[in-house]
């Protein structure tokens, strides 16, 4: 095995967002198709000494503080995999946190693979994935980093889905918004179920149209709570539907990043590029997600 060993970790994207409820233990209960984008950051390990650092891209949503999940992923690998070797991991993210991209869930999935090659342990050992469970609630489908729905606290994940490439549009406002605040405003009680509606039906090799017609029929139903902590959301929101060629707009998780989806790069750039020229201190990036 070569001593240099480098993952990938993409944005996570919820394309839909359904919060079906609230456990009695406190948990929100969700239902989300859940996709990536084909760039993001790179984290790189020295198999030798099991040291993890990662490469800075050119443009990112604006940071928040730095979390400590990747610790976190570390320590998960250790006490599944008592017997392999580890170090203790630095935290590494560039993709902000309390940006609704899972940016430190994608890296601490990341880490995790890393630890698992430079340990021959197989990526769809059941094992890494209790050990994703104990690192976050996001963690899990970020381990695969394909598109599927998940459900629960995202401990539950359906099978993996062949989308067709969708062009998108990430922008960010530069004003984070936490998950916890969101769910906090929604007043959800727990053991309370929220009546909202169910999900739209999703396959794997959905046809385009069949997909945008489902994704149409979808929503997140935290957008209005995290609009009312963050106004600007609505503006961003508003900003994409306008654009020409904008099929759908919604905000990805608790906020703040929000979406637009077009027919093509082309289009996407367009829009890119109009709304910077209004907007020059919004984060905007035109990505492919599958």
């Amino acid at each position: 095995m070569p001593h240099i060993l480098t993952e990938r970790a993409p944005a996570k994207v919820n394309l839909t967002l359904h919060v079906i409820g609230r456990r009695a233990d406190g948990f929100h209960a969700l239902e989300s198709l859940v996709a990536f984008s084909r760039g993001g950051d790179t984290l790189t390990l020295n198999a030798a000494s099991l040291s993890v650092f990662r490469s800075r891209v050119r443009r990112r949503p604006p940071r928040a503080a730095l979390t400590t999940i990747c610790f976190a992923s570390g320590s998960a690998f250790r006490q599944t995999f008592p017997r392999c070797e580890t170090r203790r991991l630095p935290s590494c993210q560039t993709v902000a946190r309390a940006a609704g991209l899972g940016g430190g869930s994608s890296d601490a999935a990341a880490a995790l693979r890393l630890l698992a090659r430079a340990n021959a342990v197989a990526l769809d050992d059941l094992l890494l994935f209790d050990a994703a469970k104990a690192t976050g609630a996001d963690v899990p489908v970020c381990l695969m980093s394909r598109a599927r729905v998940m459900r629960g606290i995202g401990d539950e994940l359906g099978p993996l889905l062949a989308l067709p490439p969708l062009i998108g549009l990430l922008i960010n406002p530069g004003e984070p918004v936490e998950t916890k605040a969101v769910f906090a405003r929604m007043k959800i009680a727990p053991g309370e179920a929220s009546g909202f509606g169910g999900h739209p039906e999703l396959y794997p090799n959905m046809p385009a149209e069949a997909l945008a017609a489902a994704l149409r029929k979808g929503r997140n139903d935290m957008e209005s709570a995290a609009c009312l902590l963050a106004p600007v959301i609505g503006d961003v929101l508003a900003v994409l539907a306008a654009a020409p060629g904008c099929r759908l707009a919604r905000m990805s998780g608790s906020g703040a990043t929000c979406f637009a989806l077009f027919k093509d790069c082309r289009t996407a750039a367009r829009a890119k590029k109009a709304i910077l020229r209004t907007h020059p201190s919004w984060w905007a990036k035109v990505c492919v997600l599958s």
